[in-house]
């Protein structure tokens, strides 16, 4: 069933529009994303993901993709973020019709209410808002609703219950996060499943992370298969999943688009070795005390002293999987200063907004004070 929601049997890959490649200036690279679009389109590819927070990113992909290809010949998915600054039902509304101008696109073949949780549904309830997306459908703006998730299982069956005509859900689905409390990846999957919703997976490399894995799962994945990629068995055993209608790769230059499409243009479900293998990685992995950061960067979107969190954190893990304390302390500089032009962690008010933010329920304050001590951080 979930094959049909894009009108033919495509390559499982999705292209997510979070973590574009960028210029000197901090803007999307247009030019570059063109290549990738290019590559992605070749190899069969045709979703989309983009969102109304995402930056530049709607406007990036009218020119990569909407301007250059049929309307008819890709799926485009964006998002409606009600809690990240609409005061108002209008202003709220208002994102819909702003992501139409941006993308050029006509309509959204795929549209999501943005990262529903038990802090943040109310907005959406509110203001009506399930109920605006069911008349944007009927006028033919919306050929699927669904939302993206963030949240425990047990929430997740009372929205579904709530909201019948839900057609799709986003959900974190990463070996990882598998059975980590924080995101409980297979519990929400389950109950996706129980109430016959197809699903489409953000985060199968939990931001970059298992990209590159401590050494340790290095170390495991290569036994296994001296020629395999560690981003492909991320990506694969989320593909390999019953019911995925996509699984969205944030790829943020050319060498990572033809990496994904080496293993995805002609995808092979994991075997039955294969999954024990993910099973070793992931038993050695929930032994690291790692910060389950993904860089979704929802916490700086409300700090209100413009402090690079999640910089912050991968240096800490950088830290605490390899030792490389003064490369973790040079790579927080450098991203936080040059590459962000954001504050520092040291000045961190402890006022709490990014952790109502965080999806994963982390312990930011504490974190970055850590994260001030380990790393060395001195005040900007």
């Amino acid at each position: 069933m979930e094959e049909a929601y894009l009108g033919e049997k495509t390559m499982k890959l999705g292209f997510g529009l979070m973590r574009l490649p960028k210029t000197e200036d901090g803007k999307s690279d247009v030019e570059q994303t063109k290549v990738m679009v290019d590559l992605f389109r070749e190899a069969g590819g045709t979703y989309f993901d983009t969102a109304w927070g995402y930056g530049d990113s709607e406007d990036t992909i009218r020119q990569a993709l909407v301007e250059r290809y049929p309307r008819d010949s890709y799926t485009l998915a964006t998002k409606l973020g009600a809690w990240m600054g609409p005061k108002t039902k209008e202003e709220a509304e208002e994102q819909f019709e702003v992501s139409l101008k941006r993308t050029g696109a006509g309509y959204f073949d795929f549209y999501l209410l943005h990262n529903i949780s038990t802090g943040r549904l109310h907005f959406f309830d509110d203001w009506d808002l399930w109920e605006f997306i069911k008349k944007k459908k009927a006028e033919g703006k919306i050929k699927h609703i669904g939302f993206s998730y963030h949240d425990n299982p047990e929430f997740l069956e009372e929205v579904l219950k709530a909201h019948p005509e839900t057609e799709f859900v986003q959900l974190q689905i990463n070996y990882a996060d598998w059975e980590v409390a924080a995101v409980q990846s297979r519990g929400v999957y389950e109950v996706a499943r129980k109430y016959n919703k197809p699903i489409v997976i953000m985060e199968p490399l939990k931001g970059g992370m298992l990209a590159n894995p401590p050494e340790a799962l290095q170390k495991i994945f290569k036994e296994a298969d001296p020629d395999a990629g560690f981003p492909s068995w991320g990506i694969r055993f989320a593909a390999s999943l019953p019911g995925v209608i996509t699984v969205l790769s944030g790829m943020s230059n050319i060498e990572q688009m033809k990496d994904n499409l080496s293993y995805m243009k002609d995808f092979k479900p994991l075997t039955e070795e294969e999954q024990k293998v993910i099973e070793k990685a992931r038993e050695t992995l929930t032994s690291m005390p790692l910060v389950p950061c993904t860089n979704c960067r929802y916490c700086e979107k409300v700090c209100p002293n413009d402090i690079s969190i999640a910089s912050a954190f991968n240096a800490l893990n950088q830290a605490r999987m390899y030792g490389d304390v003064a490369g973790g302390r040079q790579s927080y500089y450098f991203n936080a200063g040059f590459l962000e032009h954001r504050n520092r962690c040291t000045e961190c008010v402890e006022c709490g907004q990014c952790e109502d933010a965080c999806p994963q329920k982390i312990e930011i304050r504490d974190l970055l004070k850590e994260a001030v001590e380990v790393l060395g951080i001195e005040a900007q």
